[in-house]
């Protein structure tokens, strides 16, 4: 059984809450979980103690048995200082595509053209 420390989502419609819990993978975002372990109210200032709330004795447990964090929760373990998460770059990420990129050179080519008549 593979086990993934996540949210489930709670709360209203346009006012999110969520519940950090310990489930099955294969179970759904909002179905059976094993145990909750914290909560994490966006609503709440980014400054706010009460964001973010991990039970730190059942998270530090349940890592030792193996359960596997998602992205988002992995970020609130290592602000709390539990785990370390590795800083990514995709220095690719800000580069245009293909089509951006020859709609760019041809722009580029017309406002040339365009330049040396004008001269």
């Amino acid at each position: 059984m593979s086990l993934k420390i996540r949210l489930t989502r709670g709360g209203a419609k346009k006012r999110p809450y969520y519940r950090i819990v310990v489930a099955d993978a294969r179970s759904p975002r909002d179905g059976r979980f094993i145990e909750k372990v914290g909560t994490y109210d966006p609503m709440k200032p980014k400054d706010d103690a009460g964001r973010v709330t991990l039970d730190v004795e059942k998270v530090k447990a349940w890592l030792a048995k193996g359960a596997q964090p998602t992205d988002r929760v992995l970020r609130f373990l290592d602000a709390a200082g539990l785990l370390k998460r590795a800083a990514r770059s995709n220095p690719q990420k800000a580069v245009p595509g293909k089509k951006a990129q020859e709609r760019a050179e041809a722009k580029a080519a017309a406002a040339a053209s365009a330049e040396g008549e004008a001269a």
